[in-house]
C-alpha cells in the first residue's frame, strides 16, 4: 500500500490465537523501528537542557499580563531564566527529602508553572505524576494515594481539594506547594495535619545557595506516570518511559520534516489543552526540542479566541469540539453576512475545494480567493496559524474538508493513546483522499490488524482488512502500575492492543470503524464506559430494559428504554394521559418523565455530566431474539440495536440540536 513498508507476513488463526495482518510501518524515508541515537539525548531532561545551551535567550514561557483586572500583552520567561528557575524548584524538591525515583503531583491549569515543575522533575528523576478531577469524584485522592505521591504543585485555587483528600493521602503526601499564594486557612489545616506547605516565592527561596549533583538517569527510566480512565473502576497509571517521549519527538520531527514542514525555533504554540494528557505533554516536549515558545492561555474558554488573537500562534492543537465550535461559527457568520458576502464565500468555497480534490496543494488552489475570502477566517485564529492538529476524538469529515479549504492551514487528524505516548497516526498534508481517516502511522511505530471473528472483522481480507488495531516500537508505555494483571491482557507477544477496530484504506492510511469493547469517546475526549452505564440506568424504577447510545462524533448519550408496562399506565391515569400502552410510549409528558427517573438516578449514583441521558425513545416491545436484538442469554447485541434504531437515534440528536 502507498505510504507504507511491509515489515513481516501476515498469519493465519490457530489455537485459539486470531489470524493478524501484515505488519506496516511508515515509508517516508523508510525509517525502521526506532530512530537513530542522537548523542547526550538519553531522557526528558536532555531535550530541555540541550535547547538551553542552543537558543539561550528564546522566548519560552508565556503568559499575559494582568493590569488593572484587564488582560495585557504575553510576557517571556527566555529559556536561560526558565533553567534557573528549575535548578532552584529542584534543589527545593531535594531539600524536602524527594530524590530519584519519588513521586511529585501536578495539579492545575496549564501554566509556566507547571511546566518548570515538570522540568523540575525530569532534572532529578522524580516521577511526575499529573492530577486531574475530570477522572470522577475522589479520582485526586485515588492517584495521590496509588501513586504514592510525596509532593505535590497545586494551582491556588486547586488547593482545597487536595485538603479533601486529607486523611488519606497524607500516608505519602509531606509537602505542598502553591503555584500563587497560601491563605491562613488553607496553612493551618495542612500543618495540623503534620505537613508542610509554601507559596511559589517561598518555594524558589528554600534552597538558598545549595546545590545539588543531577542524578544520572537512563532511557528505561520511568519519566511520568499518566492516570487514564478504565472501562470501569479506579483510574489506570500509565508508566511513560524517557525512551517513549524522546522516539515520539522524534517520529513527529520525521513527519514534519518529510512533510516540508519542519517546526522552527520562531514557531509559537499556544497551550490550552490539559497537560495532566499526554497529547499536549507531547506537543510540548517537541517545541521545547526546538527552541520554539509556548503561551499559556488564561484558563477561560470564553476567552481563548481573544488570547489566540495576542499570542498569533504558528501551531493549533484542538480536540474535534473545539474544532467544531470554530466551524459553527464560520458557518454562522457565514448565514448572517448578507447575499453578496455569502455567494462570494460559496463560489470562494466550491472552487478552492475542487482544486484541492484534484490534487492542488491549499496555498496553490485559489491563492486569490486566500486573499480576497479566507484571509478573515486566517485572521480569526491570530493570523498566523500554518498548522492544524486534531486529535483525542474523531474529527467529523466535514468539519475537517471545511477547515482544510477555509483555514490556509493544513488541518491534520491523528490517533494516538496514552499507552502509544500519544501519536501513532497521523494524515499527510495536502491530501485530500485522507479525509475521514488517522492517515499512515508516524515512523518508528509498526502497526498490524488483528481479526475479531466474533464482529465479523477479517485482518487478511484481500478487498478490506479489518481488525483490532496492534502497535509495537519504542513509543509504548511501560505497563500500568501495580497492574500487571491489566497489562497483560493489552501486551501480547510485544503488541499493544489497543480495543480500536482500523479497516486500510489503499493509500495506507487508517480508518477507524469501531470499538472493540464497549467502551467510547464523545467528541469532548471524554471515555463512556455503556454497560456501567446501562447496570446503573436499568436500576431506574418504572424502567424494564435500557440501551445507551453515544458516538465520537457527539458530546452526549442518547437511550432507547423499555419502560414497564404497570408502573407507565399507573403514572398516565395519575398524570391525565390516556391511551393504550403503545400511545403512552409516544406521548411526549412520559417521556420527559422517564428521562427525568433516569437522571434522578444518574445523579443518585454520582454519574458526570457528561454520563448523564439528554433525550430517550420508549419502545413499548422489549428488546428480543425475534428482531436480533438480544443473544439467547440476553446480551444486547449492540450493532444490531443501532441499526434497527437508527432513524430513532438520528431523531433525537436532531432533536437537541
Amino acid at each position: 500500500m502507498k505510504h507504507l513498508v511491509q515489515v513481516e507476513e501476515g498469519r493465519e488463526a490457530a489455537d485459539g490465537v486470531p489470524s493478524a495482518g501484515p505488519t506496516y510501518r511508515c515509508a517516508a524515508g523508510d525509517k525502521g523501528a526506532a530512530p537513530p541515537a542522537v548523542p547526550g539525548l538519553d531522557c526528558c531532561w536532555d531535550i530541555f537542557r540541550l535547547s538551553v545551551e542552543k537558543y539561550p535567550d528564546n522566548k519560552m514561557l508565556g503568559r499575559r499580563e494582568i493590569v488593572d483586572g484587564k488582560a495585557g500583552n504575553y510576557t517571556w520567561l527566555t529559556y536561560k531564566e526558565v533553567y534557573d528557575t528549575v535548578i532552584k524548584v529542584g534543589a527545593a524538591i531535594r531539600i524536602c527529602g524527594v530524590g530519584k525515583g519519588g513521586r511529585c503531583g501536578i495539579y492545575g491549569a496549564n501554566s509556566p508553572e507547571w511546566v518548570i515543575s515538570m522540568q523540575a522533575c525530569n532534572a532529578h528523576g522524580i516521577y511526575c505524576v499529573p492530577l486531574y478531577d475530570t477522572l470522577g469524584a475522589g479520582a485526586v485522592e485515588f492517584v495521590l494515594c496509588h501513586a504514592e505521591v510525596q509532593i505535590a504543585f497545586v494551582e491556588e485555587k486547586k488547593i482545597g481539594e487536595i485538603l479533601k483528600t486529607f486523611p488519606n493521602a497524607t500516608k505519602f503526601l509531606k509537602t505542598i506547594v502553591s503555584f500563587g499564594k497560601v491563605n491562613p486557612e488553607h496553612k493551618e489545616k495542612v500543618e495540623e495535619n503534620g505537613l508542610s506547605i509554601y507559596s511559589w516565592e517561598e518555594f524558589l527561596q528554600l534552597s538558598g545557595e545549595e546545590k545539588f549533583e543531577l542524578p544520572p538517569k537512563e532511557k528505561d527510566d520511568i519519566c511520568t506516570i499518566m492516570y487514564t480512565s478504565g472501562t470501569t473502576g479506579d483510574p489506570k497509571g500509565v508508566l511513560i518511559s524517557n525512551k517513549s517521549i524522546i522516539t515520539i519527538v522524534s517520529a513527529v520531527d520525521e513527519f514534519l520534516s518529510s512533510s516540508g514542514e519542519e517546526l522552527r525555533d520562531d514557531d509559537v504554540y499556544i497551550s490550552y489543552l490539559p497537560l495532566a494528557h499526554i497529547f499536549d505533554r507531547v506537543i510540548e516536549e517537541v517545541f521545547i526540542h526546538h527552541g520554539a515558545s509556548i503561551g499559556f492561555w488564561r484558563g477561560d474558554v470564553k476567552l481563548l479566541v481573544e488570547d489566540i488573537g495576542e499570542l498569533k500562534p504558528t501551531v493549533f492543537c484542538a480536540v474535534p469540539r473545539v474544532l467544531d465550535r470554530i466551524y459553527g461559527g464560520l458557518q454562522d457568520k457565514i448565514t448572517t453576512g448578507g447575499f453578496l458576502k455569502k455567494t462570494l464565500f460559496n463560489v470562494a468555497y466550491k472552487y478552492k475545494q475542487g482544486n484541492m480534490l484534484k490534487g492542488s496543494k491549499h496555498e496553490e488552489a485559489a491563492a486569490v480567493f486566500d486573499k480576497l475570502v479566507f484571509t478573515k477566517v486566517k485572521r480569526g485564529l491570530g493570523g498566523r496559524v500554518r498548522l492544524i492538529l486534531s486529535g483525542a476524538a474523531p474529527l467529523s469529515r466535514h468539519v475537517e474538508e471545511y477547515l482544510r479549504v477555509v483555514t490556509c492551514s493544513h488541518v491534520l487528524q491523528g490517533y494516538g493513546l496514552t499507552e502509544t505516548c500519544a501519536g501513532s497516526f497521523v494524515s499527510l498534508p495536502n491530501n485530500m483522499s485522507m479525509l475521514g481517516t488517522v492517515g499512515p502511522p508516524v515512523p518508528y511505530v509498526e502497526v498490524r490488524l488483528e481479526s475479531v471473528p466474533e464482529m465479523g472483522y477479517d485482518a487478511l481480507s484481500s478487498e478490506t482488512p479489518r481488525g483490532e488495531i496492534c502497535i509495537r516500537g519504542d513509543t509504548l508505555f511501560s505497563g500500568y502500575y501495580k497492574r500487571e494483571d491489566l497489562t497483560k491482557e493489552v501486551m501480547v507477544n510485544g503488541w499493544f492492543h489497543t480495543g480500536d477496530i482500523g479497516e486500510w484504506q489503499p493509500d495506507g492510511s487508517m480508518k477507524i470503524i469501531d470499538r472493540k469493547k464497549n467502551i467510547f469517546k464523545l467528541s469532548q475526549g471524554e471515555y463512556v464506559a455503556v454497560e456501567n452505564l446501562e447496570n446503573i440506568f436499568g436500576q431506574t424504577p418504572g424502567v424494564d430494559s435500557v440501551w445507551v447510545y453515544g458516538n465520537s462524533f457527539e458530546s452526549s448519550l442518547v437511550a432507547v428504554v423499555n419502560p414497564n408496562k404497570q408502573a407507565l399506565e399507573r403514572w398516565a391515569e395519575s398524570n391525565g394521559v390516556t391511551g393504550e400502552f403503545a400511545a403512552i410510549c409516544e406521548d411526549p409528558k412520559a417521556k420527559e418523565f422517564i428521562l427525568g427517573e433516569l437522571t434522578k438516578m444518574g445523579k443518585e449514583k454520582k454519574l458526570k455530566g457528561f454520563e448523564l441521558i439528554r433525550a430517550v425513545h420508549l419502545d413499548p416491545v422489549p428488546f428480543d431474539m425475534e428482531r436480533d436484538l438480544i443473544t439467547p442469554t440476553y446480551k444486547k447485541k449492540r450493532p444490531q440495536l443501532l441499526k434497527y434504531y437508527q432513524s430513532v437515534i438520528d431523531g433525537m440528536y436532531l432533536s437537541m440540536k
